[in-house]
C-alpha cells in the first residue's frame, strides 16, 4: 500500500522542523526536531483526511514523488 510522501526541512525563520505532505492542501506541522514534526504531522495528516471526509471532499491518493538527482563532480 502507498502512502503520502512527507518532507521535512529544518526552517531558520521557525526556529525547528517543518513537515508537510504535498498532496494534501496545506498539511503540514511544526516540531523542535525532525521526529517531533512528523509525529505532528501524521497527527495532522488524519485530522485533515477525517475533515475532508466529513466534509464529502475528494481525498487524493498519493502521488507526490520527489525528483532525484545526482549532480556529477
Amino acid at each position: 500500500m502507498s502512502d503520502y510522501h512527507i518532507n521535512i526541512f529544518y526552517s531558520d525563520e521557525d526556529g525547528g522542523y517543518i513537515a508537510d505532505i504535498p498532496d494534501l492542501d496545506s498539511c503540514s506541522a511544526f516540531g523542535h526536531t525532525p521526529e517531533q514534526a512528523l509525529a505532528e504531522v501524521e497527527q495532522a495528516k488524519k485530522a485533515w483526511l477525517a475533515a475532508a471526509e466529513q466534509a464529502g471532499k475528494p481525498i487524493p491518493p498519493p502521488r507526490y514523488r520527489p525528483v532525484i538527482y545526482q549532480v556529477s563532480h
